[in-house]
């Protein structure tokens, strides 16, 4: 159940969220109308994501996140259910985040995203720091930039901080926080699309980022991980079927997170973290298809052998 840890390996900040996620042929062109394909409500965002497959996977974590009065119960159940410490979900007077995805045929996105009160944390004072003392992973994804900056201030005994600002790198960050942010972390996750905005910030590269670990997923094609400045090619792991793929770099980090509480080295961590991202998009919805442990080496060994 969600107390049984009484110290957490892996604290995960981001959005907890409702997503109603749209399946369509195409994107509609401006000022026009096109038929759903189908449609469907599931929880989500970044930190329940993670935190939630993390969990599953048999990681003690803690989810620091800030919802709303009107955060299902179903939903809660769910993260308790799979280990998620919730203690560090404090509920609020504003509304829970919500996401409207479209996806198309081609597996192409568009999302619009209620921030909710993960967008304006600093306003509440609340201070979330003290549930992920004593981490040796803290994650920071999508929610606002300089409350996270101060929680990462106060987490700097962490052996492990993470900044995986997603999406919202392009709208949310700015070139100063995003450096400053950069500067308290250790690790790095992007995909190939927010790669062109780090780079952009910071002036040069991923490879010139001097990090522990710097992570491009790059989808169907794989990841590149630069580990203490050394490149790294990871393949993508075939999934028996790709359905939806909201979720997939949610489940590649907490895949990741799972191989290293288990000790794995880092490249063998991001294989496996590849793995897991292949069970989820076999699936409309983030956490409607998630694997154990053992289904995720299965599928992993092969692949696991060749590095």
């Amino acid at each position: 159940m969600g107390g049984r840890h009484l110290k957490p390996f892996l604290s995960v900040y981001g959005h907890v969220s409702i997503d109603k996620i749209i399946s369509v042929k195409d994107f509609p062109r401006l000022n026009t109308s096109i038929n759903v394909l189908s449609k469907k409500t599931n929880m989500g965002g970044t930190a329940s994501n993670i935190s939630y497959v993390a969990a599953t996977l048999g990681v003690p974590t803690m989810l620091c996140a800030f919802i709303g009065k009107d955060f299902p119960q179903e939903y809660r159940k769910r993260l308790k259910e799979a280990g998620v410490m919730t203690s560090g979900m404090i509920e609020t007077e504003y509304g829970t985040s919500e996401a409207l995805v479209v996806n198309d045929r081609n597996f192409d996105q568009k999302v619009l995203f209620y921030q909710g009160p993960q967008g304006w944390a600093s306003k509440l004072e609340i201070d979330l720091s003290k549930y992920a003392k004593g981490s040796e992973y803290v994650h920071f994804s999508t929610g606002e930039p300089d409350y996270y900056i101060s929680q990462m201030e106060k987490l700097k005994e962490i052996p492990y901080i993470a900044f995986d600002p997603a999406q919202e790198i392009h709208e949310i960050w700015d070139r100063e926080r995003f450096n400053r942010a950069l500067a308290l972390s250790n690790i790095f996750f992007c995909n190939e699309h927010e790669s062109v905005s780090a780079e952009k910030y910071t002036g040069g590269t991923l490879d010139e980022i001097k990090k522990h670990l710097v992570v491009r997923t790059d989808g169907p094609e794989g990841s590149r991980a630069f580990i203490d400045g050394k490149r790294v090619d990871i393949p993508a792991v075939k999934p028996d079927k790709v359905v939806d793929t909201t979720g997939a770099g949610d489940a590649f980090r907490a895949g990741f997170y799972a191989a290293k509480y288990r000790k794995y080295g880092t490249e063998e961590a991001l294989v496996i973290a590849a793995a897991t991202s292949s069970f989820v998009i076999e699936a409309y919805g983030a956490v409607e298809n998630v694997p154990t442990w053992d289904m995720v080496m299965e599928r992993a060994e092969d692949y696991l052998r060749r590095i």
